[in-house]
């Protein structure tokens, strides 16, 4: 799939790095920096992959993903907003399955930056009765940097869904959730502080998270960290054997190479006010590790 969407022809070339490209009509922002490339849906303003020089991959994307207008795409980081879940249509809210609009874009040594705005109109007011303007900030370069802005005055729930490329879902752990967790699939909560090991079908909530979580994947020798900021949850899922074989948009191995670690504001929701915008933000690195399993000084955070 990531070799096809960067074999796309250029539709228009917006600076020396950046380009936009359709797959089949559907139109996405391509980054290729000499320190990483990356691909934005205008769709959702959704990251489809992110991938530093020299690096795997580091956001897994489905290779029956639907590129659509109106469906929501199966990987990347899709933002969720103005609730997280099913408990209205569509699910995880309209923002991940509406246009937004490409505000700006600035590129240096380093990478480059694409802002991305969403506003309310007729149809997000049939489902959700407030004005708003949503900013999506992106940072792409050896780190993955996204801060969601939200204005106006309500409440949301929202997350920054993140499906990370893994090696082998039996072979990952991932520490810094905290020890409690609302188990949804259960429905109930549970406290447990071993760092999360994946054994079936996961999906939990942890509401007392730390700041920063690891995703830690011996097969590849590689830490992805997971740097959270203005959260109050951190949800982790994945969708297992069973389910993933039900599903049209994912393979029936698909839930081997992939491991949802989401930031999010669940308990805590989102709450701008008298021009006060709310955020949710995340910054996402690489961390090789060596085989006695320390992590190669050459990648400490600077």
């Amino acid at each position: 799939m990531l070799d096809k969407i960067f074999s796309l022809p250029v539709v228009e070339q917006i600076s020396p790095y950046i380009s936009q490209r359709n797959i089949d009509g559907f139109p996405l922002i391509i980054v290729s920096h000499p320190k990483a490339r990356g691909a934005i849906s205008i769709q959702g303003a959704h990251l489809i992959t992110w991938q530093p020089n020299n690096e795997k991959p580091v956001l897994w994307v489905s290779d029956k993903a639907n590129f659509s207008a109106g469906t929501a795409i199966r990987g990347g980081i899709p933002i969720c907003w103005p609730w997280f879940g099913s408990s209205s249509a569509p699910s995880h809210g309209f923002a991940r399955i509406l246009p937004w609009e490409l505000k700006a874009h600035n590129e240096n040594e380093n990478g480059v930056i694409l802002t991305f705005t969403l506003q309310d109109n007729a149809y997000t007011r049939k489902l959700w009765p407030h004005e708003f303007t949503l900013i999506a900030r992106f940072k792409l370069g050896e780190t993955c940097e996204i801060e969601l802005e939200s204005h106006g005055e309500y409440q949301a729930t929202c997350a920054l869904h993140s499906y990370f490329n893994i090696s082998d879902i039996n072979q990952i752990q991932v520490s810094g959730l905290g020890s409690h967790f609302i188990d949804t699939l259960a429905d109930r909560e549970q406290y447990i502080n071993d760092d999360l090991v994946f054994r079936g079908r996961t999906d939990r909530i942890y509401t007392e998270p730390g700041d920063f979580s690891l995703l830690r994947d011996p097969l590849w020798k590689r830490t992805i960290e997971i740097h959270h900021y203005h959260h109050s949850d951190v949800v982790c899922w994945n969708p297992g054997a069973e389910l993933s074989s039900s599903m049209k948009d994912m393979s029936k191995s698909g839930y081997k190479n992939m491991a949802c670690i989401e930031t999010a504001r669940i308990n805590n929701p989102l709450k701008p006010k008298n021009n006060n915008p709310d955020r949710l933000s995340i910054v996402i690195r690489c961390r090789k590790f060596s085989d006695n399993g320390q992590l190669d000084g050459s990648n400490e955070k600077k």
